[in-house]
């Protein structure tokens, strides 16, 4: 059953599912994407565990932040949403976009004690040569084509090149999610992992081209406590490419509290 919060006035949609009683857990999905994406991963919990899954801000059906957002302003969020439901000790589980609110929020917040990064964004990606020759075009031609053609026309043709040379999550996003997008892409937390002092598990897949496995092994060795398990032909959804072997891992991690109640 969906519920909706309001939180600092912006509708935040989530599920609450499992056992009420039990230890609880915060699924946060990815870019693009909503709680049904990591359904599968909530219904692992769900026998032993309270499982709350949320709609991010501007995906699903919360709604879209009222500003430009950074990875702050998203994880100030979830900190409002875990005070309102007055959570004690809690456990979160972040899939790309979702591990960048993971890893900040457990590196301030000593009440989270154990957290999973599934192929989990938070590394500044390495631009390759061709990356900034696309930004810098794209640049140019923003100032170049309204005066050549127009501010109408030389808009459609510039919405024209950046659809076809930009990201899908970039395309399909609404102006105000393009804005947040490009600035939580490119925020590095590399300096705030050393500080997590919860148990934190990485889980991968070794063909993820989106946040390549080398970043898995950067946070393997900055968060203090924290172990990696990679998938072989697995990319950046592991847990639907290899769900039996995501499920064990997972189970794992978590007996403890899916042993027991409160």
């Amino acid at each position: 059953m969906e519920n909706q919060i309001q939180i600092d006035g912006l509708t935040l949609n989530y599920t609450d599912t499992g056992c009420p009683d039990g230890h609880p857990v915060i699924v946060m999905h990815g870019w693009g994407c909503n709680l049904s994406t990591v359904q599968s991963i909530s219904a692992i919990l769900e026998p032993g565990m309270r499982v709350l899954s949320l709609d991010l801000p501007g995906h699903g059906k919360s709604q879209e932040p009222p500003a430009i957002w950074g990875v702050e302003e998203y994880t100030r969020l979830v900190e409002k949403f875990i005070a309102l439901l007055n959570l004690k000790r809690v456990s979160l589980i972040g899939h790309s976009f979702g591990g960048r609110i993971s890893i900040l929020l457990s590196s301030r917040q000593e009440y989270i004690d154990k957290v999973v990064l599934v192929d989990a964004a938070g590394v500044k990606p390495r631009r390759k040569f061709s990356y900034y020759i696309k930004v810098y075009s794209y640049k140019i031609l923003k100032h170049l084509l309204p005066l050549m053609l127009g501010k109408q026309k030389g808009g459609d043709v510039l919405e024209s090149y950046r659809r076809r040379r930009g990201s899908a999550d970039y395309g399909n996003a609404s102006p105000m999610m393009r804005g947040i997008l490009s600035k939580c892409v490119n925020e590095d937390l590399t300096s705030v992992m050393p500080s997590i002092r919860a148990s934190v598990l990485l889980i991968w897949g070794k063909e993820d081209s989106a946040t390549p496995l080398s970043d898995a092994h950067i946070m393997e060795k900055l968060i203090p406590d924290a172990g990696l398990v990679a998938f072989d032909g697995c990319g950046h959804y592991s847990f639907l490419d290899n769900p039996f072997g995501f499920r064990n891992v997972l189970v794992s991690f978590f007996k403890a509290e899916l042993s027991q109640r409160k």
